[in-house]
């Protein structure tokens, strides 16, 4: 199971659709994020491996505001 910013992401979806399941993450900004990344668009969210998920985390983190920033705004 793969949990970013207190979100599951669906397993079988592809990691570009997958991220927009995060509130304030539409479908230009998840391939943006991927693109910093270094992750391929066409991957499933059950093939990213450790080191994937930390990149991921790590560029929403400091370069995207989501969930709890925006709710609170």
């Amino acid at each position: 199971m793969v949990r970013i910013v207190g979100i599951d992401l669906p397993k079988v979806k592809r990691i570009e659709y997958a991220l927009t399941s995060i509130y304030g993450i539409g479908l230009t900004s998840s391939r943006s994020i991927l693109e910093y990344a270094n992750i391929d668009t066409n991957k499933r969210v059950h093939e990213l491996e450790d080191s994937d998920v930390i990149a991921l985390r790590e560029v929403i983190e400091k370069h995207f505001k989501t969930e709890e920033d925006l709710r609170r705004v």
